[in-house]
């Protein structure tokens, strides 16, 4: 199978790497508040969630779109990982909290009378960075190796991912569960060292967001190439001639699980420091939903298309909720059964269905004008004598 990639692939990854590791940032740092093409501080920082999204958005893209596999609990690890990366923050807070104490603020409130021993590890940042691949890499291994030894597939995987990440959420509201409860985690101070809540920094994770956005972009793009990619869509077109065939789908759809819940989780402790907050409402099950709705807009099975469409659904979320506040849900239902209705390959397949739809029109247009009238289909006859003479006798 080919594994390289298009030169269009190459000049699109190039530009879409220009303009989010050079051109935006530098707008942001180097141009004055004046300036008509000066972005704000708010805007880079607004930028850089949107990129967060479409991050997560691919992860779901690799399982639902190339392996079939309809996971309504994706947002789960993206919140794993970003909880694993916030209790680092939130250690490096120290005595600068409300309370000035060395537990962090809501330890303090709740009477916790000292660290819990698992918080202990995360004041390092590597032990921290491991936790953001291996805790949702271990649960997804172990879910998925429950489900798919199970033979689990269908609306009844996505039902079992839907109530883990329930699950998950309950308890990460209790107070007990030493996490924050219902407030979470805020209030962060330094990361590396650095203040934070500076423009300089915020620029910097935007980059390290857009830096990983592009890695996981080209390497889905790379498995889904590769022999592995094919094996995803066949057991994505049909699972039951698959293990015929004398493969095991467990495995590969194993391997594929724990992947996307890597990447979710990355991209959740990348949007924790940007975003400023981590709390159980990001793994409610709601959210995993729009992410399922940002796929399905931008183009299911494509890579590109969820990136497109993560982005563009969470632009018009945000114009949307300041415009029409009690709508934005009727507007998101309604963009995805047009979506579902008339884009069946989303907002990415919307120029090739177009062009589609204009060939058919001008063969059409080019066979009715070849086609001859009523007229001239018709061939003159001349009229027959003796019938004329039957008729007309005085003629």
């Amino acid at each position: 199978m080919q594994t390289s990639f298009r030169k269009t692939e190459l000049w699109g990854i190039g530009i879409g790497a220009i303009i989010i590791l050079g051109i935006l940032p530098a707008l942001n740092a180097f141009t004055p508040e004046s300036n008509i093409f000066h972005i704000s501080d708010f805007t880079i920082n607004l930028y850089g969630k949107y990129l967060c999204y479409a991050v997560l958005a691919i992860s779901v893209d690799l399982l639902w779109g190339y392996t079939g596999l309809l996971s309504l609990g994706q947002c789960l690890f993206f919140a794993l990982g970003g909880y694993a990366f916030g209790m680092h923050l939130m250690l490096l807070i120290g005595k600068l909290g409300q309370y000035h104490s060395d537990l962090p603020d809501f330890m303090v409130f709740l009477g916790y009378p000292a660290l819990p021993p698992h918080w202990v590890p995360f004041r390092s940042f590597w032990f921290a960075a491991a936790a953001v691949v291996l805790v949702p890499g271990f649960l997804a291994l172990v879910f998925g190796f429950l489900a798919f030894r199970s033979r689990i597939r269908g609306v009844y995987f996505s039902i079992l991912t839907q109530a883990l990440t329930y699950g998950a959420c309950l308890m990460f509201f209790r107070n007990d569960f030493t996490f924050g409860g219902n407030n979470g985690l805020t209030d962060f101070k330094f990361i590396l060292g650095y203040d934070v809540r500076s423009a300089a920094t915020q620029r910097c994770l935007f980059m390290a967001t857009g830096v990983l956005l592009i890695l996981t972009y080209v390497f889905c793009r790379w498995l889904t190439r590769t022999k592995f990619g094919k094996i995803q869509r066949a057991v994505r077109d049909s699972e039951n001639r698959f293990l015929f065939s004398g493969y095991a789908a467990a495995n590969f759809k194993l391997f594929v699980f724990v992947v996307s819940a890597i990447i979710a989780g990355l991209a959740g402790a990348l949007y924790v420091p940007q975003v400023g907050i981590i709390n159980p409402s990001e793994m409610a099950p709601d959210k995993s939903l729009e992410a399922v709705v940002w796929v399905a807009v931008g183009g299911r099975g494509t890579l590109i298309g969820p990136v497109v469409g993560a982005i563009a659904v969470n632009a018009l979320k945000s114009w949307a909720t300041r415009a029409f506040p009690d709508l934005w849900l009727i507007i998101l239902g309604a963009m995805f059964v047009i979506v579902v209705l008339f884009l069946p390959k989303g907002i990415v397949g919307l120029p090739a269905q177009l062009f589609a739809l204009f060939k058919q029109s001008a063969v059409y247009l080019k066979k009715k004008s070849e086609q001859p009238g009523i007229a001239a289909e018709l061939p003159l006859k001349a009229p027959d004598s003796q019938y004329e003479k039957r008729i007309h006798p005085h003629r």
